[in-house]
């Protein structure tokens, strides 16, 4: 009889320690995306869409576009000046999940016809990512560019980290983050010692094409090679400049974003007496960068241009870089495909601007 005591108890003791492990684990896990939302996201992700300004990009760069099943029409219409949509140009075939274009959001129906298992946003605000969570039922997750006023963007490589955990791409974020850092640390190894040469860019794009008055004030690709921005002294961001101004400032060097080529060429044409004023038309001096700021910023055409740019500004230092090569190396490991001659074939490429005649030609200065 006291065996049998024994022996219930012991069955009963080890039932109650079995009954304490789970037998089943969650299949969620909760993440702080780039506003603070606690968002809870499947453990398991495999179908997404990606909407905004350089949503489906970021996604890209983590070698997931296999995982996108929709893109905002915006990705479908313009097969231009973004090497990611270049690169993958199957992406274009896919649903529709709106409109797209700043501001715009997606359309709602259209994305729960296709059950992703997360929707990746940018440039939204808290209260419309809660909203679309709520009447989706699809966890919302926001990522975000940071202001990129050079090219070590902490808040830009948390999106990376981020959108990595999620979708299984941990080391792919990694990689990228750390590719972003050695151009950065490459560049500036090549220029710390420089003698910085005065500069000013004009053609960038801002909700638009614009002219030779459209620039930037703290252009990341100049700060890289500490090229000395004239208009600098206006701040931060984008800033409309009265043209006169160039004429007081009198940069070395004139760099044109060439979305915004043809516009400043019609000018010329009217005005060909104020741009022969310029010292750095004068000597020669004008070259074409390729456009990065379309649909949020393309990294890599912007590490891109830094490089040509530092090659024009001081090819002793750039001795073993050919800018075209150097932007297919970068966009190969971003994007997977080089693609700086369909962009070249685009906008005109790297090289100098002869405004009288109205064309780009790759030339570079002699490496001493």
């Amino acid at each position: 009889m006291r065996k049998l005591i024994v022996f219930a108890l012991v069955f009963l003791v080890l039932g109650c320690l079995g009954s304490s492990t789970p037998t089943e684990t969650s299949n969620v896990v909760k993440v702080t995306d780039m506003l603070g939302r606690t968002v809870e996201v499947p453990k398991e992700v495999h179908r997404i869409v990606a909407a905004g300004p350089g949503c489906l990009r970021l996604i890209v760069y983590l070698n997931a576009s296999d995982m996108v099943v929709g893109v905002e029409d915006f990705e479908k219409r313009f097969n231009f000046g973004r090497p990611y949509i270049l690169a993958h140009p199957e992406l274009r075939n896919l649903p529709t999940i709106g409109p797209g274009g700043p501001g715009k959001l997606p359309n709602l129906e259209e994305i729960m016809k296709l059950k992703p298992d997360v929707i990746f946003m940018t440039y939204v605000d808290k209260k419309t990512a809660d909203e679309i969570q709520e009447k989706t039922g699809i966890p919302v997750v926001v990522l975000s560019y940071g202001e990129l006023a050079t090219f070590s963007d902490e808040e830009l490589f948390k999106s990376l980290e981020l959108a990595g955990k999620i979708l299984g791409k941990e080391e792919r974020a990694k990689e990228v983050i750390n590719f972003i850092k050695s151009i950065q640390k490459d560049l500036e190894e090549r220029t710390k010692d420089v003698t910085p040469k005065t500069v000013y860019v004009g053609g960038i794009g801002y909700k638009g094409a614009h002219g030779i008055e459209s620039t930037e004030a703290d252009y990341p690709p100049f700060k890289a090679v500490h090229a000395e921005n004239v208009a600098s002294v206006l701040g931060k961001g984008h800033k409309f400049i009265d043209k006169e101004k160039l004429l007081e400032w009198q940069p070395e060097y004139l760099f044109i974003d060439e979305g915004g080529l043809k516009l400043i060429l019609e000018d010329y044409k009217k005005n060909p007496g104020f741009y022969k004023s310029l010292k750095a038309v004068q000597e020669g001096h004008v070259y074409g960068l390729l456009p990065y700021n379309f649909y949020a910023t393309n990294i890599g055409t912007a590490m891109a241009d830094a490089y040509f740019i530092g090659k024009v500004l001081y090819p002793e230092k750039f001795r073993d870089v050919d800018p075209a090569k150097k932007a297919d190396e970068i966009y190969e490991f971003l994007v997977g495909k080089p693609v700086y001659s369909i962009l070249a074939k685009q906008f005109g490429g790297f090289g100098k601007v002869d405004l009288e005649n109205g064309s780009v030609t790759y030339s570079l200065p002699v490496n001493p």
